[in-house]
């Protein structure tokens, strides 16, 4: 050992000697050195070897004091292997021995303590806590984990990349860092061992190729997708990696091997604040979406209090309302949506992102099919959903089954029954003589997609900027400046009691974009609504200035309530309207209604 030793310390003297410039970078503590803490001695190899009088066994010609501290090793809800305490005599010990920050550089066996100058940099301390680092000196053999490169369980344990070794069948310090060579990576020079653009290093050990039977590959789509492909220039600020773009920085834009901000998976932020490094507007050319603007916006409610993610949270979020960034979007999968493509399929931003069937409302789908599916592991048969005031007025309906936040129930289909074509195609065989041949975008006049035969939950709740209706915003429900993260202004009609007065009339509204019911334009021609004078006296009751909401919900209805017969989506909101005689009742074969709204009693009143 002591003969491999010298051999090393000796090999090294000559590359030095070879090599011009400063391969040591700033682990060279001379007085003419790199290093930003500097010693008396003119021989770098000194501070760390010593060729007599050096450590004794286990780590002989080692001259810097070790450290005895106990350390805090990674973990998280995903992390599959075991970290032990690195033993004396190991590689990661040796780093640590100036690293951990308990025992000072120049802290020697055989010079004693030598009078040093400066001081190493905070963000090279890491401390006894490194439940922020990459995980290491690990309990072998590795246990099997599905985004890991099999080689790293074979026989003879190893890594894809020949540059990058385990030692004794583990990761250490060494496995990813060359401590005489600060510049093989001579755009992030952090003593790499190999040039790591692209995430080549990160890559020698995980593998988003793999797959493994029954089991989650979290890196799989990694190679195609939009950030290890994107060229968008980074001028890292705030610090993403230290490439020149996205897809060059690729996993370090995103993880930080030490003192991550967000420890579990190593990310540059907690939860969203690790994508919002790029997606507030700036340190990107082209700028990436700007999430930020609109989570300032009514927006999903972040992750807060007892109600965090966690990458491995079951897919049906019981009692645990957020929304973060990865509950709908898988980083290492998702690409740009270039072009919109018909509902109900995902869209590629989307792209491998886990979701929950319609058809039970639990059954967990890695990946969904469609975009619904992704909004139904909070919005369908969770538990513990609750109403927040900050989304706005929320109807109360008439029928609305045991769970009114289910909006399953409200637009799946029981006979008789009406709902937006959202979880099934349009098959209405009654007229619908107010629907656009297209969609309208936000300015109101210019067509946009086709009217198919299905919907998007974000044909109605999106961005109210969004990009596919014209605007300059990113798609999707980030946030909007209309209640519901709807896209458009849509008022819902108010009464301070059942059957009273309704306080915020809307009479002979304005059709257009400009109207209170700016949604509805977006696919129904409202002059067609606002003119019909023989459909249950839509013009008589718009023009007075009640909402759509009064008597039809957006989502839809069924005959779950005996007094409604389930078409037209009418389902009326009892804190609007109140019983007469005992009920409200709508049936659309005799075109009759009984109930009480604006103090008006409706006693079978025929349309």
């Amino acid at each position: 050992m002591k003969r491999l030793l010298l051999l090393a310390l000796f090999a090294c003297a000559t590359a030095m000697a070879q090599i011009p410039g400063d391969q040591l970078g700033t682990h060279d503590l001379t007085p003419t050195g790199a290093s930003a803490m500097r010693g008396p001695v003119s021989n770098a190899c000194l501070y760390c070897h010593a060729p007599h009088g050096g450590q004794t066994a286990p780590t002989p010609l080692w001259n810097q004091q070790l450290s005895v501290q106990t350390y805090t090793m990674y973990g998280s809800s995903t992390y599959h292997q075991t970290s032990q305490q690195p033993p004396l005599g190991s590689p990661s010990k040796l780093c640590l021995s100036c690293h951990d920050g308990t025992v000072a550089p120049g802290q020697t066996v055989s010079f004693g303590q030598l009078n040093m100058t400066g001081a190493m940099k905070n963000t090279s301390k890491f401390g006894t806590d490194l439940s922020s680092s990459h995980p290491f000196s690990l309990r072998t053999p590795l246990v099997d984990t599905p985004d890991v490169n099999a080689l790293l369980f074979g026989a003879s344990p190893h890594t894809a990349d020949p540059v990058v070794k385990l030692v004794n069948g583990s990761i250490e310090c060494t496995s990813c860092h060359q401590p005489h060579f600060q510049g093989i990576d001579k755009m992030v020079q952090k003593f790499l061992v190999r040039d790591s653009a692209g995430g080549t290093l990160c890559l020698a050990c995980h593998d988003p190729t793999r797959v493994v039977g029954g089991q989650t590959n979290r890196l799989a789509g990694w190679t195609t997708s939009i950030h290890a492909t994107a060229t968008h220039t980074t001028s890292n600020n705030p610090y993403v990696g230290g490439y020149s773009n996205v897809a060059l920085n690729a996993c370090s834009g995103c993880h930080m091997p030490h003192n991550a901000a967000g420890p579990a998976r190593l990310l540059r932020g907690g939860d969203q604040q690790a994508c919002l490094n790029c997606h507030a507007g700036a340190n990107t050319v082209p700028a990436a979406p700007n999430i930020a603007s609109e989570l300032v916006k009514i927006g999903h409610p972040a992750p807060a209090g007892s109600a965090q993610h966690d990458a491995a949270e079951a897919a049906v979020l019981n009692n645990n309302r957020h929304a973060t960034c990865a509950d709908c979007h898988d980083p290492h999968a998702a690409r740009a949506t270039a072009s919109f493509t018909a509902p109900p399929a995902l869209r590629p931003a989307q792209n491998n992102v886990v979701g929950v069937s319609e058809l039970d409302g639990t059954t967990v789908l890695r990946p969904a099919i469609n975009q619904y599916q992704v909004c139904l592991r909070c919005h369908g048969k969770s538990v513990g959903k609750v109403a927040d005031s900050k989304y706005g007025y929320l109807p109360r309906r008439a029928a609305a089954g045991s769970d009114p936040l289910d909006v399953i129930q409200q637009l799946t289909p029981t006979t008789p029954w009406s709902s937006h074509p959202v979880l099934h195609d349009r098959t209405s065989a009654l007229p619908q003589p107010s629907l656009r041949a297209t969609m309208m975008k936000l300015d109101g006049v210019t067509a946009g997609r086709a009217m198919g035969t299905r919907l998007f939950c974000t044909d109605c709740h999106n961005a109210d900027d969004n990009r596919e209706s014209g605007g300059s915003g990113p798609n999707g429900p980030h946030g909007s400046s209309w209640n519901h993260m709807l896209e458009r202004r849509y008022e819902m009609a108010r009464a301070a009691t059942p059957g009273g007065f309704v306080t915020n009339l809307f009479p002979d509204p304005d059709g257009t974009v400009a109207g209170p019911y700016a949604l509805c334009a977006k696919c129904h021609n409202l002059n067609t609504i606002f003119n019909d004078e023989t459909t249950f006296k839509h013009k008589k009751h718009i023009a007075k200035g009640f909402s759509c909401s009064a008597c039809h919900s957006a989502h839809g209805t069924d005959s779950s309530n005996p007094t409604l017969s389930g078409q037209r989506l009418v389902n009326f909101d009892l804190n609007v309207v109140a019983p007469f005689g005992g009920n409200v009742v709508y049936d659309r074969a005799t075109k009759s209604c009984t109930l009480t709204c604006h103090n008006k009693p409706h006693n079978n009143q025929n349309y």
